[in-house]
């Protein structure tokens, strides 16, 4: 019997990567096997229990060859520790906005093709504004500074039974058509703590309740015995990727939206001080009313008075302030 190696399990990942002519990134992984999983969307607490496990027993497999396609050009690449794989290019042909389909291979010693995985890239339309979205406590109710029940939620919820706060659904669909047309959408760039393993599952829950699409930046992918620590991550490390966007996307402006029960004040204040001439905003959701304090402390450290800040509990009263600066229609 045929011993199988684990080049013969490989699973490429591939994220939703973004980008325009000029600068287009995409990320993923090579894993040694993905786990087969069953009733993804079940109401039984156990069977959600054993999903969420399930998407931490992982391998990653370090130093192996990738290849992509983009037209004529043919790029290559090499999988770090943890498995991860970046491409990042200038494209050859112009690339027009919208979703892009790119495949990505695995490569053996000899060039042989050994795993294939598909993905988009993002190309925005060229609009006014972007928005970057924190995910935990911005969008989706994650208990982040409570870890029994941010871990009890995790555990015990899937994809499609995930709360969103009130309202949030109307006021991102709002944010999309700020300042332009359904057919112009505004591009969304969803920018969070949780980690690379969680991503086909929050794709699920934001096309199920039918949130903008957009790219997703997440943290380092995590094995089995780190499950405990999910949803955390260094400050740098985020503000890293944020900047990471308003570099790749120099001719709009910003809108940021956090929430205070982690770092996201600090983090979008630094950015607002990086760039002072492109964030319009910085909406922040008052999870930790113990920390409503150090927020707006921390917003009188704006170079740029002219950029608005806004802490609020309801998502109703960033509804009120978009309409209130003229960025969403009543």
């Amino acid at each position: 019997m045929k011993k199988t190696s684990y080049q013969d399990n490989f699973t490429v990942r591939v994220y939703h990567g973004y980008g325009h002519k000029e600068n287009l990134v995409v990320y993923g992984h090579v894993l040694a096997f993905k786990p087969e999983i069953k009733n993804r969307f079940s109401n039984n607490v156990f069977l959600n229990i054993i999903h969420l496990i399930q998407l931490f027993f992982v391998k990653p497999i370090p130093n192996v060859k990738v290849q992509m396609t983009w037209g004529n050009q043919q790029l290559f690449s090499k999988t770090a520790k943890d498995g991860f794989f970046k491409f990042e290019w200038k494209s050859e042909h112009p690339v027009n906005a919208g979703w892009h389909p790119i495949i990505i291979h695995t490569l053996s010693k000899n060039g042989k093709i050994t795993a294939t995985g598909e993905g988009k890239i993002f190309v925005p339309h060229s609009t006014q504004y972007g928005f970057i979205s924190d995910i935990d406590d911005t969008v989706l109710v994650s208990h982040s500074a409570r870890t029994g029940k941010k871990l009890r939620v995790m555990f015990t919820k899937n994809p499609r039974s995930r709360k969103t706060f009130a309202d949030v659904v109307k006021y991102y669909q709002m944010l999309s058509l700020a300042q332009t047309t359904p057919d112009l959408l505004n591009p969304f760039f969803y920018v969070s703590s949780s980690e690379w393993n969680l991503y086909d599952d929050l794709n699920e829950f934001f096309k199920f309740n039918e949130l903008p699409k957009g790219a997703f930046l997440l943290n380092e992918i995590k094995q089995w015995y780190q499950l405990f620590k999910t949803g955390t991550t260094e400050h740098e490390g985020k503000l890293m990727r944020v900047s990471r966007i308003l570099e790749a996307f120099p001719k709009q402006r910003f809108i940021l939206l956090g929430d205070n029960s982690q770092k996201d004040p600090e983090i979008y204040v630094s950015i607002a001080n990086k760039y002072p001439q492109r964030v319009v905003a910085i909406y922040i959701r008052n999870i930790s009313l113990e920390k409503e304090k150090l927020t707006n402390e921390t917003f009188k450290k704006l170079k740029n008075k002219d950029i608005y800040t806004v802490q609020f509990q309801h998502t109703d009263e960033a509804i009120l302030h978009s309409k209130s600066i003229g960025l969403i229609d009543f």
